[in-house]
């Protein structure tokens, strides 16, 4: 999954980020950090960039490729202003203390799925997958998660565990593992460019709860320090969303130009900015590109905690259950 691993990050790229006092230049500076090498998830940030909507707010943002720290702790730590991460990430963060919450959702709809070789005639749907090999990424929700939708299909949710990270993918490719989690509109259109297509069991197919898969994240001591600055922000940035969503192929394009070495198949961003807008990925509630919808807080907030994932700062699960409209606000996002 993108928004589950990452690299190292230098050192150096994190001085001064989160600050918002003015530069030289008379704009002020934003720093977002982002959860994975560049992708669509993050096609409207670059676009704000590229199309200088941030210029046009007054900002001089500054993108920080991803990090072996993870978003939200850098968020929470003001080493950025913002982050790309996803909603269990936050409900890991903020329930052990750290100073994070949602302030956008740039994805609305889940795009995490379980995958199997296409090829593979054996397993047809979720509850073939007991007693095979999940091929994971060592995130605490994965496992209950798979049972839950495996349990769903009249399975047992019996399987066997190898975390692999990156190499999870290349693992079910080959065969040394029978399935994973995949992100559909990128790991999805990937296998099918490269002639390894997926064949994909939805999570909400199986009854379990819509969570935010891609999220943009702040923390509660930087958004009352500068709320005009995140209002600023976040209202370029929902700007470029709503310019992938109109003109996707124009989209992918300036994400590519933005990040020439790090996506090496132009038809790989267009086809995935291509899904994105065509099946309704960006548009939440009312139809909206950014609110933060409270139920989707609230359902999948309630698995994790009745799960025992969350643990406070003493490492303990949490006693009870947390107000999950503290995990996020939407009142960084423009009106109407």
């Amino acid at each position: 999954m993108t928004t589950l691993i990452a690299a190292a990050l230098i050192a150096a790229s994190l001085g001064g980020c989160g600050s918002s006092a003015s530069d030289g230049s008379g704009s002020t500076p934003v720093s977002i950090a982002l959860d994975w090498t560049p992708n669509t998830n993050h096609i409207g940030i670059f676009v704000a960039d590229q199309l200088g909507y941030y210029k046009d707010e007054g900002l001089n943002v500054k993108i920080l490729p991803y990090a072996s720290t993870q978003p939200e702790t850098l968020v929470s730590r003001g080493k950025a202003d913002f982050g790309v991460g996803n909603q269990a990430g936050i409900a890991y963060a903020r329930a052990s203390g750290q100073d994070v919450l949602q302030v956008m959702a740039n994805i609305a709809k889940t795009q995490y799925a379980i995958g199997v070789q296409a090829s593979n005639k054996a397993l047809q749907s979720p509850k073939d997958l007991d007693g095979k090999t999940y091929a994971g990424f060592g995130t605490p929700d994965e496992g209950p998660e798979l049972k839950y939708v495996i349990k769903a299909d009249g399975g047992t949710g019996v399987f066997k565990t190898i975390t692999l990270n990156t190499t999870a993918y290349e693992a079910v490719y080959n065969g040394a593992a029978d399935f994973t989690i995949a992100v559909t509109t990128w790991e999805g259109i990937q296998a099918e460019l490269i002639g390894k297509p997926m064949r994909f069991f939805e999570f909400t197919d199986y009854g379990f709860p819509t969570q935010y898969s891609s999220v943009i994240e702040s923390s509660n001591k930087y958004l009352k320090a500068n709320p005009g600055t995140a209002k600023k922000f976040l209202a370029a940035t929902q700007k470029g969303y709503q310019y992938a969503q109109e003109n996707p192929v124009e989209a992918a394009e300036l994400l590519v130009k933005a990040n020439p070495q790090a996506i090496k198949d132009p038809k790989l961003a267009q086809q995935s900015a291509l899904m994105l807008a065509g099946d309704g990925y960006y548009e939440g509630v009312d139809g909206k590109i950014g609110p933060v919808d409270a139920a989707i807080w609230k359902n999948y907030g309630s698995f994790l905690y009745s799960s025992k994932l969350l643990t406070g700062a003493d490492g303990k699960p949490l006693a009870s259950e947390p107000d999950w409209n503290g995990f996020f606000t939407n009142d960084y996002l423009p009106a109407g």
